[in-house]
């Protein structure tokens, strides 16, 4: 946390919580959702400044319900998620990055939704793979030890008897599957945040 929130948490501590105005996409883009994003349902506008997002990131963090928030100053700004908490990307040199730029803690569980979407999850930290780099993880997951196929893995989101597995470096790690309107229960967050009564 940045110290001039903390200098501001200190000075204001009753400051009332935010909710519904702040959003993560399925992408890893914030984006601001004004009164009239919010009554129609719609995601908001995308966070392109630089500065502003990097404040977010590094402000970004969850509360004892599983609801996950930016602490703006003294007060707490909390997110609506479309997917889970993180976003993980690909990247060529680092392995594995979160949408806020910090690695991907060391994976423990990996799951793959009936819709189709890569769930890592490792040291309290649940990400949504970003679907445009499902294509170059694919030659990773294996069925009976063998790279899996896009309709042996159709196949398998329909029966998942048989092991399906993700290899990270050496590591082959058994893939769950779970529903997606189950996700946010298997792992712990609260995907729309809402003010306590």
């Amino acid at each position: 946390m940045d110290d001039i929130v903390k200098q501001a948490l200190a000075k204001w501590p009753d400051v009332p919580n935010c909710y519904g105005w702040l959003a993560l996409d399925a992408r890893g883009h914030w984006r601001m959702r004004d009164e009239r994003a919010q009554h129609l349902d719609l995601p908001g506008d995308k966070l392109t400044n630089a500065a502003l997002v990097g404040f977010i990131n590094r402000n970004y963090a969850a509360d004892e319900r599983g609801c996950w928030y930016f602490q703006n100053g003294p007060q707490r700004v909390y997110v609506q998620l479309a997917a889970t908490p993180f976003i993980v990307r690909t990247d060529p040199a680092d392995g594995w990055l979160l949408h806020t730029g910090a690695a991907m803690p060391a994976i423990e569980t990996v799951a793959l939704t009936d819709a189709g979407a890569l769930i890592l999850a490792g040291n309290r930290v649940v990400a949504q793979l970003d679907d445009r780099d499902f294509a170059q993880v694919l030659p990773r997951l294996h069925l009976h030890g063998a790279p899996v196929g896009d309709e042996a893995l159709l196949a398998w989101l329909d029966d998942p008897s048989a092991p399906l597995t993700l290899a990270d470096g050496e590591r082959h790690m058994a893939i769950e599957r779970v529903a997606a309107d189950q996700l946010a229960r298997r792992f712990g967050f609260v995907s729309i945040p809402r003010a306590q009564g």
